[in-house]
């Protein structure tokens, strides 16, 4: 397999100025020798991202985003680091040594993806042969052409049992069919799906890995037949339509969420390319972490019922303690958006999304659903409920034109309504355990110690002479996760006889101790290199380390009753308390 190694990586990345880079996909202005600009990995509104020319990095003060410029069109694209080698590699007219591709994920379950491609095939041929008209005259009939029909993968299942024998054939067994859920064999071996039109579900990366059957003919059947979970399909993981979308949403800024796939093949067919539907119901922790990647706002528009309605609120919650900014297009005459474009059209469709409400208009109008406001106790129960929904918002703007719009429409006092919010507020504080307590004072404890470590350590990475100072000084921390990443400097800066940040960087990317290197990186306080400052932060932590070890002794003496020993550890002790006040 070809390889790019860590010299022509370097090389690379010493061609290109990561400014140049960062501002062709976002402004950057001069401020002092550092470029600053609005971050795009959170919902930053004023300039908090610096990029230094000087060290060829990035850092965002507000979130801690932090890399170099491979790691920034990694994120920014949403791509594989070697994906984004490449990116950078085509922007500098750099060539390769190796074509990129070679570095695309090994599949952990390659004959479970080769099973479930020859399944499309098998469904696709079968739509378009004889026995396959009348299911391609019902999706013609729906609106769906042969080219939408083809873009989408659309297939049939017949009753002919050929699946599992083709499979067979192929050298699969029929336990490996049974776990992809291709297969029964309660009493006798025959394919689950049959007399459906297949609509496949495809992962993240556009790989086949389930499938919905829809009924076309036989009503007295189950309307839709669903793929089980298997080791390459996990509901909670995908969202359909995503790898088609992903473009459109990152160019525009913005993800439409609906309910089901008939939906968001009827959006992207007419030309509303953004969208994706939910799995279910609703959002799991792993979808709304997708979503998160893409630093997009969400467009909820669910089905318009009851089920909808409450999923809308739900989802919306979910997205909004994520920091995701939400807005909501409820539908009105059709049960869901399918119906609403073939009856109403896409232009209406359009309009509604153009005009898609604030999330907390949406919630204000929902809390008062099944409620009497001119029934004092309703009315008391609903103030209540929008109290409780505010006492997680961050958004102090929201709260105030909330209360306030509260306070004109049913004549509440408004001093009234933010001290019951601030009450709410309080008991949302109380709540917090006392480890969790604890935890936050013991990290402001250790948070000079940190500091310390956190200077040695990112200045070793930026200058050889340090790694020096290092060796001969100190040696030595007392966490294993801090000793590691001393070596793995060390070891890179043996192997290369150099070392920069950037470079160190793009060597990080690879290790076990990534994430520990980047948070290091992102929580310098002061990235100013001077050489009083590491020599103070290495006799700080000698110090530290002392006064543990003479805490550690004062216990051991307290616990031992021989006087040999006790004169020992007093020696100990009186030899540490010398040194230490030598530093």
């Amino acid at each position: 397999m070809a390889y790019i190694n860590e010299q022509e990586l370097n090389e690379l990345r010493s061609n290109v100025d990561i400014v140049d880079v960062i501002s062709s996909y976002i402004p950057l202005t001069l401020k002092g020798k550092n470029f600053f600009g609005v971050c795009p990995f959170h919902q930053d509104h004023s300039p908090s991202m610096s990029v230094s020319k000087e060290k060829q990095i990035y850092k965002c003060f507000s979130c801690g985003a932090t890399g170099n410029v491979f790691t920034f069109v990694e994120n920014y694209e949403n791509v594989s680091f070697y994906e984004a080698v490449d990116i950078v590699a085509k922007k500098a007219g750099f060539t390769l040594s190796a074509k990129i591709e070679t570095y695309k994920k090994v599949e952990k379950y390659p004959r479970d993806y080769e099973m479930m491609d020859i399944a499309l095939k098998y469904y696709q041929n079968n739509l378009n042969t004889e026995k396959g008209v009348d299911a391609r005259n019902y999706l013609l009939d729906r609106g769906l052409s042969l080219e939408d029909i083809k873009t989408f993968d659309i297939g049939l299942s017949f009753d002919d049992n050929n699946l599992n024998k083709l499979l067979e054939k192929k050298g699969y067994s029929i336990d490996e069919m049974k776990k992809l859920g291709l297969v029964s064999t309660k009493a006798e071996i025959y394919d689950i799906f049959f007399n459906r039109i297949m609509f496949p579900i495809h992962n993240l990366d556009g790989k086949c890995v389930g499938f919905t059957g829809r009924i076309y003919k036989d009503k007295s059947i189950a309307k839709y037949l669903g793929s089980k979970e298997s080791n390459i399909y996990k509901k909670s993981n995908i969202l359909f339509n995503y790898h088609r979308a992903k473009d459109t949403i990152k160019f525009n800024k913005e993800m439409i969420i609906v309910e089901g796939n008939m939906d968001a093949i009827r959006l992207y067919i007419s030309g509303i390319k953004n969208v994706v539907a939910l799995m279910g119901t609703a959002l799991t922790k792993e979808q709304i972490a997708i979503i998160k990647k893409l630093r997009c706002k969400v467009i909820l528009m669910l089905d318009n019922d009851n089920a909808g309605e409450k999923a809308t609120f739900d989802n919306s919650n979910l997205l909004e303690k994520e920091k995701i900014e939400v807005n909501v297009v409820r539908l009105t005459g059709e049960k869901d958006p399918d119906d609403y474009i073939i009856k109403n059209g896409v232009e209406k469709m359009i309009n509604n999304i153009k005009n898609a409400i604030p999330v907390q208009e949406f919630k204000l109008n929902y809390l008062k659903k099944d409620k009497n406001l001119n029934n004092t106790d309703d009315l008391v129960s609903y103030i209540k409920n929008v109290i409780a929904d505010l006492k997680d918002s961050d958004d102090p703007i929201l709260k105030e034109v909330t209360l306030k719009k509260i306070s004109n429409e049913y004549n509440v006092s408004y001093e009234l309504l933010k001290d019951e919010l601030l009450k709410e507020q309080a008991t949302n504080i109380d709540i917090v355990s006392k480890k969790e307590e604890q935890n936050k004072i013991k990290n402001i404890k250790m948070s000079s110690y940190e500091e310390a470590v956190n200077n040695i350590l990112y200045y070793m990475m930026n200058d050889s002479k340090y790694i020096k100072m290092y060796i001969k000084n100190l040696g030595f921390f007392e966490s294993q996760v801090h000793r590691m990443i001393a070596s793995e400097i060390i070891y890179y800066y043996e192997l290369n006889k150099t070392i920069n940040i950037a470079d160190f960087m793009t060597y990080a990317n690879s290790s076990k101790l990534k994430d520990e290197i980047m948070d290091i990186i992102s929580n310098i306080k002061n990235d100013k290199i001077s050489d009083k400052l590491f020599n103070d932060s290495i006799n700080f932590i000698k110090r530290k380390t002392k006064e543990n070890s003479i805490k550690e002794l004062k216990k051991e003496l307290k616990t031992t009753f021989d006087e040999s020993k006790k004169e020992e550890i007093l020696e100990k002790i009186i030899e540490l308390k010398i040194g230490s006040e030598s530093l």
